[in-house]
């Protein structure tokens, strides 16, 4: 048996099971399970490069403290495209309409193309001034802005890639993402020290001294992640366009539609309100973090992705939940799409309840992990790092319960109410308590910060799902554009 044959066996695929019909656990189970190991390559990437630039210097490690969530912010932009496509796919999947699928995910993949081109060069340019206006010392802000500006450029490749993850997610298939993603990690694991750390071949003559790959520092680290990244883009058009697995796109459809951009436009741009919301408030909340000494930055990057990893699962079965919501009101059953979302918040905030007791108990071994132990004021970073994640440990559960209903909402196209909640939670609860609570209680108000607005968000997320006001959403406006018909002719 080969290795796809046992994964198949193992996470089983679209082919292996009804969205719309028979029980609700197991597809959920097997639609959520490549994701959440899909999202555990994808948090490896910014672990790798936490845990290396840990042990390469403090100051590279700050750098990618301020970084990271500018990376967030530019992918959050055209994060909206991306989850049009999904909806759409998986509406259009779920309705039987595979030709009117696959003209969704041609157009999506062209104006997604378009749009990371654009904020790359925009970025590219802003890189400095935006980590400067967030605080950036002057150490830190060299090593952050030659990171940005790698990852500017290959923006193309990083957000592409999470392009060809959610059309495959649309359609039902989350295995085949998972493949390319295990790909693409283990490379950038394999180079990342070699071109952070440089290496030198010492051979007999004439290779004495030849140096294989230079020390690049942080800069190293951001080639390194665009290079895998491209590399995973260029398999997944290949798969797209085959088209033998998930939903297949065509040439002569990513001719761009502009009336097509506009009905993307209008179920992905509260998605992009919505992840442009969390990225401007992890930028704001720098704001504050950035009043602080290096090591409590340093410390707060490495929470921030500790805390990244554990809600893996809630982000996971949320992307399973919006995929079966999308697909059963294509089908016209929205109780089995509520009767979805329901088990998954269970579920959910008991799992997390669970690794968020744990986590409260031992934070220390975690944060030093990613903390060289020869590095300066490594023993403050520890500290420092344990106290915010035993302040946010025990609310993990409650994040759960908001990820599985807003995953719900985006399915059935609401993705203005869901972003309306992840507004409404880091912008009116976190973002103030951290920046009134960081004076008198210093960087234990910032802490505090993220647990209130986690139970917040949550109570926000239940009471405003059991109206039931999303339920009947269907694609019934401009249910097909004249493109896609006329574009059937000569199918291949």
């Amino acid at each position: 048996m080969g290795l796809r044959s046992r994964l198949d066996a193992l996470f089983k695929g679209p082919e292996d099971f009804d969205l719309t019909s028979g029980g609700i656990g197991k597809p959920l189970f097997f639609l959520a399970m490549p994701i959440v190991v899909t999202n555990l390559f994808q948090t490896a990437y910014n672990l790798a490069d936490t845990f290396w630039l840990g042990q390469y210097s403090t100051d590279a490690l700050a750098a990618i403290s301020f970084a990271f969530p500018m990376v967030f912010l530019l992918i959050s932009f055209g994060t909206g495209i991306s989850v049009a496509g999904s909806v759409l796919v998986a509406q259009f999947t779920g309705a039987d309409e595979a030709r009117e699928a696959e003209y969704a995910a041609s157009q999506t993949v062209t104006f997604a193309a378009i749009i990371s081109v654009v904020l790359g060069v925009v970025g590219y340019f802003l890189v400095e001034q935006f980590l400067s206006l967030m605080g950036a010392s002057q150490d830190v802000l060299p090593l952050a802005s030659s990171y940005m500006e790698v990852i500017s450029l290959g923006l193309l490749f990083m957000f592409g890639f999470f392009v060809f993850i959610a059309l495959m997610r649309g359609y039902g298939d989350t295995i085949t993402p998972m493949l390319v993603m295990f790909g693409s990690v283990l490379l950038n694991i394999v180079i990342d020290p070699f071109l952070i750390f440089g290496w030198t071949v010492v051979e007999s003559a004439p290779l004495v001294g030849t140096i294989s790959f230079p020390e690049l520092g942080i800069q190293g680290a951001a080639i390194a992640t665009v290079f895998s990244r491209g590399l995973a883009l260029v398999v997944g058009l290949a798969i797209m366009f085959r088209g033998e697995r998930g939903v297949q796109i065509h040439l002569r459809d990513m001719v761009p539609d502009l009336s097509y951009l506009r009905r993307l436009v209008r179920i992905g741009l509260p998605a992009s309100v919505e992840g442009m919301g969390r990225a401007l408030s992890m930028n704001l909340l720098l704001f504050v973090v950035a009043t602080f000494s290096d090591p409590v930055v340093s410390a707060y990057g490495i929470g921030t992705r500790v805390f990244s990893v554990i809600v893996l699962p809630a982000i996971a079965i949320a992307r399973g939940v919006e995929t079966m919501t999308g697909q059963n009101v294509g089908a016209g059953k929205s109780d089995r799409a509520e009767a979805a979302a329901n088990l998954a918040a269970k579920v959910l905030f008991g799992v997390l309840t669970l690794a968020g007791v744990a986590v409260f108990l031992a934070p220390e071994p975690i944060i030093s992990v990613f903390v060289g132990a020869g590095q300066e004021n490594a023993d403050r970073v520890v500290e420092v790092g344990a106290q915010f994640l035993r302040y946010v440990a025990l609310t993990f559960g409650f994040i759960g319960v908001t990820r599985a209903y807003t995953g719900s909402f985006r399915g059935a196209g609401r993705t203005l109410t869901a972003a309306a909640i992840s507004v409404a939670m880091l912008g009116v609860v976190r973002f103030p308590i951290a920046w009134f609570a960081a004076g008198p209680l210093g960087e234990t108000g910032i802490w505090l910060s993220f647990a209130v607005s986690n139970v917040v968000g949550a109570v926000i997320a239940v009471l405003w799902y059991r109206r039931g006001t999303w339920k009947g959403t269907e694609l019934t406006e401009e249910n097909v554009e004249p493109a896609v018909a006329e574009s059937t002719a000569g199918d291949d």
